[in-house]
């Protein structure tokens, strides 16, 4: 058996029903893992408690989990000293000087999270640290910002041809049915898929119309007036929020303060993102060179694997903890010779970091572990959904019209329930280009339909699992960007949905369009028609719509 029917559904809409109504992630997650495995045991309460402990321990256990999970709590650390040092408030204060207006401030963050477009899980947590003491001296909401960190990372990180999504893309893409039959390259495949890949270009994009008309709608309204008006930059409603340090005691003395300057802020932030730009090939190399049949040095893998090769096989997990490690080892000396702290107050203030990363690191653990129960088969003591939605999309029998669309729509859906883009793109790549050569072969279209389905179909898969990612509460990259902007998960999710669906929705019609003529550009000026009716009307239409500042 693959899978237990639409049993399998059970955990992910009872964890996401519950996390909306009691407004506590972890007892939500807890409660949907226990329903799994209540499920897979066939109801025995002794097997389900045994399975649901060995499925935590396993996933917290995977190599490149638990170096996620050390990183997030090494960045905790760091954010503690930069805070303890004053760093944070000094950096604030230099750039509340210098980019004076909200506007600005929305603007710098999205061309941040822009440049950062190496590793999504980066961009999300170095962006959301350097950005937060900014964004909040200009009043803009921790929502906002977590907003403009997601929005930019997943789908920035899809689109750029290098990055750590590449090369898995392209392997999904590579072992398809049918690959060989195009008469292209992987990469060259995944370059021409990027104009089609209409949910992640848009979602960029309304982050910048956002920042420029301020025409917000919705919660993420709501949020954004309380943060200018009350000056609440998150909604206390929705529970804790990790990574956040208020010490009124700043820096450890009044001379101390004095000598704290932006540079102290910046050039930790600095060191960690070159050393990850550095560490990601490095990664590559050193794999390289220890593994059997390969290079017998470090030094002729350097010479023998191009730099952008080394980009894209690079272990993520593994460079995140170098390049923390590395950062914490230039910032701690550097700060102790500025006087900025003693080194009693720094471990105090290290403890505390990695102590307010505690929450969100159980919710990650348990994100994980859900997303296992979902995703993995019944004889591994899973529920197998991926599996089931697969049978279905192969009985739908989807005719070539609705096939972007229908694409889009179950890869969102996929990726919403288990929490996981990768996941979602490595079931449904493999769908999607086999059953658009095969339309087009139907349609009499030749070679000339041939690669336009393919493409279309290949963008849409890729942009339904973004989009299903971002309105997931269980999702790692939504976890991770409510850490970087410090704002509740919950509070996260329930302010950038709207919008998620708003750009979704858009690109729905879009790949409507686009199939029913055929025209992958047809469909991108009918998504731009439809998102900038909507980005001009739904702010007046919504309650209380309007400008929000």
């Amino acid at each position: 058996m693959e899978h237990m029917g639409w049993w399998a559904i059970v955990p992910p809409v009872l964890t996401i029903v519950l996390a909306l109504v009691t407004k506590d992630v972890i007892l939500s997650l807890f409660l949907g893992i226990m329903s799994g495995t209540l499920i897979a045991t066939g109801g025995d309460l002794f097997a389900a408690i045994v399975l649901f402990s060995e499925k935590l321990v396993a996933n917290l256990g995977d190599s490149w989990n638990l170096r996620i999970f050390l990183f997030c709590a090494l960045l905790g650390g760091l954010v503690g000293l930069l805070s303890r040092a004053g760093a944070s408030q000094a950096f604030g204060d230099w750039a509340a000087r210098h980019v004076k207006t909200r506007t600005g401030t929305l603007i710098t963050t999205w061309i941040f999270g822009l440049l950062v477009f190496i590793d999504d899980y980066f961009n999300s947590l170095a962006v959301g640290t350097a950005m937060r003491p900014v964004t909040d001296r200009m009043k803009i909401s921790r929502a906002k910002l977590a907003y403009i960190l997601d929005s930019t990372a997943a789908p920035v990180c899809i689109l750029a041809p290098v990055s750590t999504w590449v090369v898995t893309v392209m392997s999904y893409m590579r072992g398809s049915e049918g690959f060989g039959e195009l008469g292209m390259g992987e990469l060259e495949l995944f370059i021409r898929t990027i104009p089609y890949n209409f949910y992640a270009i848009f979602a960029i994009l309304m982050v910048l119309g956002l920042a420029l008309t301020h025409r917000d709608f919705g919660p993420m309204l709501t949020a954004e007036r309380r943060a200018c008006d009350e000056n609440k930059l998150y909604d206390e409603n929705f529970g804790f929020i990790s990574g956040d340090l208020h010490d009124p005691r700043g820096v450890f003395n009044i001379q101390s303060r004095e000598k704290v300057r932006p540079i102290d802020m910046f050039l930790p932030m600095l060191v960690l993102v070159l050393s990850a730009l550095a560490a990601f090939p490095v990664t590559t190399w050193w794999n390289a060179a220890i593994t059997e049949g390969g290079p017998t040095t470090f030094l002729e893998a350097v010479r023998t694997i191009p730099v952008s090769q080394g980009f894209w096989e690079a272990d993520a997990s593994m460079s995140l903890m170098i390049c923390i490690t590395f950062t914490l080892m230039v910032t701690v000396p550097y700060m102790l010779a500025r006087r900025l702290f003693s080194p009693r107050m720094g471990s105090e203030a290290f403890v505390v970091g990695v102590k307010s990363m505690v929450p969100a690191l159980l919710i990650l653990a348990m994100a994980w572990t859900i997303g296992a129960v979902i995703k993995e088969a019944p004889a591994d003591g899973g529920m197998g959904l991926p599996a089931f939605l697969t049978e279905l999309v192969e009985r739908g029998g989807m005719t070539g019209r609705f096939l972007p669309v229908g694409l889009f729509i179950i890869s969102a859906l996929i990726a919403c329930s288990t929490g996981t883009s990768w996941g979602t793109m490595a079931i449904m790549i493999p769908i999607g280009i086999p059953l658009a050569m095969a339309i087009a072969e139907r349609s009499g279209g030749g070679a000339g339909l041939l690669l336009p389905e393919v493409l279309m179909a290949c963008g849409a898969v890729l942009g339904g699992a973004v989009m299903g990612d971002h309105i997931s509460p269980i999702s790692d990259t939504t976890i991770l960007s409510a850490i970087g902007a410090g704002c509740p998960l919950l509070e996260h999710v329930t302010t950038q949905a709207p919008y998620a669906i708003f750009v979704a929705v858009c690109t729905g019609v879009g790949y409507l369009i686009g199939g029913i003529t055929k025209s992958g550009w047809i469909g991108f000026c009918a998504t731009l028609a439809f998102f900038l009716l909507g980005l001009v009307a739904l702010p007046r239409l919504m309650p209380g719509g309007g400008k929000d500042s």
